[in-house]
């Protein structure tokens, strides 16, 4: 059991990021199996990693320049594995009639208009969010919280959709619904990070960032019947600049 869960978390670690981890106890396939659960607690670190960039960075540099160089480790420390999935999933939606379209459309390796005017816009949203908070240790944990909040509006898509693509996909080795147990384990590493923040603005960051994942699966459900892994990319950037307008909401601070 507990060997089953290690490896579970480290296949996370591996699917979600360049990290290097362990060989597995059991098998990678069933420990890719259950990784879900352990996405926002992979995003945590992943955050915690860029929190720790940007503190380090502002020691030398303008509190600008230390967000940039903390986003540029992020998406290092991932291999824009995520801002992949948003620009496919902008290009595909954008470009696309019907469902078979916005598939072929996704498939694509190619980033198209949608996509590349999509993905620049929301790294400078995000960028000026972050930048926004002028004190180090609120700013790191924003970051942090944002991160793993931000990886469980994903996890609720896999609990809660059919995967689009039948057999086919990179996404198909983690699309199994899970039980509620494991969604709470990963509402847990999701949301725990943000008791660092206020309270208010915890709240409202959190109802921000999940409400957007409740209106993307109601999204994906209608247009393509489930979700694809460009799918769950899209919603962990949205999400994460959805957490971060919340927190950053004045009338929450």
């Amino acid at each position: 059991m507990i060997a089953r869960e290690i490896d579970a978390f480290f296949a996370a670690l591996r699917f979600l990021t360049r990290l290097p981890g362990p060989r597995p106890f059991v098998s990678a396939a069933e420990g890719l199996a259950g990784a879900a659960p352990y996405f926002p607690l992979v995003g945590g670190l992943v955050g915690a990693i860029g929190a720790a960039i940007a503190l380090f960075g502002a020691k030398f540099w303008p509190h600008n320049v230390a967000i940039v160089l903390s986003m540029v480790a992020t998406v290092a420390v991932t291999g824009a594995f995520h801002e992949d999935g948003l620009s496919d999933a902008a290009d595909g939606f954008g470009g696309g009639w019907t469902r078979e379209d916005i598939l072929r459309i996704m498939k694509d390796a190619r980033v198209g208009s949608f996509g590349a005017v999509t993905l620049v816009l929301v790294l400078m949203t995000k960028f000026a969010l972050l930048e926004s908070v002028a004190a180090p240790g609120r700013m790191a944990a924003l970051m942090i919280s944002g991160h793993a909040a931000s990886r469980l509006a994903p996890v609720m898509l896999i609990h809660a959709l059919d995967y689009a693509r039948g057999e086919t996909g990179k996404a198909k080795a983690v699309a199994n619904r899970m039980s509620s147990g494991r969604l709470a384990l990963a509402g847990l590493f999701g949301c725990a990070p943000s008791l660092a923040l206020s309270p208010g603005p915890a709240l409202a960051a959190l109802a921000s960032c999940l409400g957007f994942a409740a209106l993307a699966a109601r999204f994906f459900r209608k247009r393509l019947g489930g979700y694809t892994g460009d799918c769950l990319g899209a919603t962990q950037q949205i999400s994460e600049i959805a957490f971060y307008l919340g927190a950053t909401c004045g009338a929450f601070s």
